[in-house]
């Protein structure tokens, strides 16, 4: 018999969770030192004190020795455990995983445990608006918030005067003005005064640039071309971009912002401030910003050559809003070099083009979806003739709260067979019949909200366009709030003030009647 000297192989033990916990005390030893370190934090001095008796003694060790305070197995002393923040053994990376996952509601309760919560709270926070520019050029901004995104310094850039009382709102941004102010003139700049110099907006947005290098987002007011030229080297994803009170030179500084893609240009705002931006501007910005997505120009002049140019040179244009426009006659034939213009927005315009030219030069947008008009002024014709004549390919149609449309300048949107949307709110003017005569000519109308307009009565509506309104996918028919509110309150007692009042007088007047009858 031949026997085999190697020992048999034994089955391999799992490895349990104490050898993996154990393996790597590394943990173990960071919360031995913490405890220690709160053990040793307040520290006694030894005073000479007489020898107690072996009662004191006892007496003392018990009210030295509270609940809290016991020893681990090498016979350190551990204090206070119940009052040690257990969150300095987490690193500031789990940390901030943790609180970011919470609400944003607690972002303030939280900001608010101790100093190293704060610093971390700040450093989830993306977006801020700054109300005081010295937070920005103390340095104070960036320390406290390193990780910024959106920034914007519109209010910062305004100077509040210390006797303000009151406050001036526009649809751009509010601001305190003095209180001896007298009133309003035509040609009064309430916040030219008051804004920052231009030396001071560009030395904050140097900081700025250089502390935040993933800023996305921007706005601005009174910059010069070298501020947004150190933006623009700095932040190299920024991508929106706002400025007020801007003109044709600051335009040049936009150029360098090669991953620019929506835009916003206030130019003159009446009663605040005043600035140029002309075709020169508007050129600049088109040969310098090929990328842009989205334009908006408010309070901004021009003529036919701006807008040809933007047209020409930005062909990823897919979205243009104008703003209470300061545009010559002929500026609206420039919109159809817009190939892919998708969204077109006129918003507080006192007119749109009163001289847009001949018809044969006007062309139109292929690719032009949307038209909405809100807050304009449309009781030209010959305006609203060439705009729809320029957007005949539109699918929807929104008008809100705007002048002069009536049944004859709407009819003219029988040019736009496309529709498919139709939604009208404030257009006080218009009638039924007005409303029916074109919804007739569209064929592909699909929805329709009628919301606020007065002269439009249910009375008035055909068997034709109610027939037209039981094949709609979407219809939204207020046209009278106010009926809309007397019918929702029918049975509730409510719209009758002061019913039961004269209801008692007129009881009380015939009794008193029936008394004077019987006396006399």
């Amino acid at each position: 018999m031949s026997f085999s000297t190697e020992k048999p192989l034994k089955k391999k033990r799992p490895p349990r969770w104490s050898d993996l916990w154990l393996k790597n005390t590394k943990p173990l030893k960071h919360i031995v030192f913490a405890m220690q370190l709160q053990s040793l934090s307040n520290p006694t001095t030894p005073t000479p004190t007489p020898t107690p008796t072996p009662k004191q003694q006892q007496q003392k060790q018990q009210q030295t020795d509270p609940p809290t305070k016991f020893k681990d197995k090498t016979g350190t002393l551990i204090s206070n455990l119940p009052h040690i923040d257990r969150t300095l053994l987490l690193g500031d990376d789990l940390l901030l995983k943790i609180l970011s996952k919470l609400p944003d509601s607690q972002r303030n309760p939280n900001s608010l445990v101790c100093k190293r919560w704060l610093n971390l709270q700040g450093r989830l926070v993306r977006s801020l608006k700054v109300l005081d520019w010295e937070f920005l050029e103390s340095g104070r901004l960036l320390s406290r918030f390193p990780n910024l995104t959106h920034v914007d310094l519109l209010n910062g850039c305004v100077v509040r005067p210390h006797d303000c009382c009151v406050l001036l709102s526009h649809r751009i941004f509010k601001m305190d003005i003095n209180s001896g102010v007298s009133g309003f003139l035509p040609d009064w700049r309430v916040c030219e005064e008051n804004l920052l110099p231009v030396e001071v907006v560009d030395r904050g947005l140097r900081g700025l640039a250089s502390g935040c290098p993933n800023l996305r987002k921007l706005v601005v007011a009174g910059a010069s071309e070298m501020g947004l030229l150190s933006v623009a080297e700095e932040c190299l994803t920024l991508q929106e971009l706002e400025l007020h009170r801007c003109n044709d030179n600051v335009l040049r500084g936009i150029a360098a912002c090669g991953n620019l893609q929506i835009l916003k240009l206030v130019g003159n705002v009446d009663g605040f401030y005043g600035s140029l931006v002309s075709d020169i501007g508007l050129t600049i910005l088109a040969q310098g910003s090929k990328r842009l997505v989205k334009i908006e120009l408010s309070g901004c002049e021009g003529s036919f050559d701006g807008m040809k140019a933007i047209g020409q040179c930005c062909q990823m244009l897919e979205e243009l809003t104008i703003c209470d426009h300061r545009m010559d006659n002929g500026w609206l034939a420039g919109l159809s070099y817009c190939e892919n213009l998708k969204t077109l927005r006129f918003l507080s315009c006192k007119r749109i083009d009163p001289s847009p030219g001949p018809d044969d030069f006007l062309g139109c947008c292929p690719a032009l979806e949307r038209l909405h008009l809100q807050k304009c002024q449309l009781r030209d014709k010959k305006s609203l003739k060439a705009m729809f004549k320029l957007c005949e390919t539109v699918r929807e149609i929104v008008v809100q709260d705007c002048w002069g449309l009536d049944n004859d300048l709407f009819s003219l949107a029988r040019t736009c067979r496309r529709v498919k949307l139709l939604s009208l709110e404030g257009c006080s003017l218009l009638t039924t019949e007005g409303l029916e005569s074109v919804l007739l000519t569209w064929n592909e109308i699909e929805h329709l909200r009628i919301e606020s307009c007065k002269n439009i009565k249910d009375s008035e509506v055909s068997p034709t366009l109610s027939t037209l309104f039981s094949v709609l996918k979407e219809l939204r028919w207020r046209p009278d709030t106010r009926s809309l509110l007397a019918s929702s309150l029918v049975g509730t007692g409510m719209g009758k003030k002061g019913g039961k009042f004269f209801k008692k007088n007129l009881r009380l007047d015939n009794y008193t009647q029936m008394i004077h009858t019987a006396t006399f």
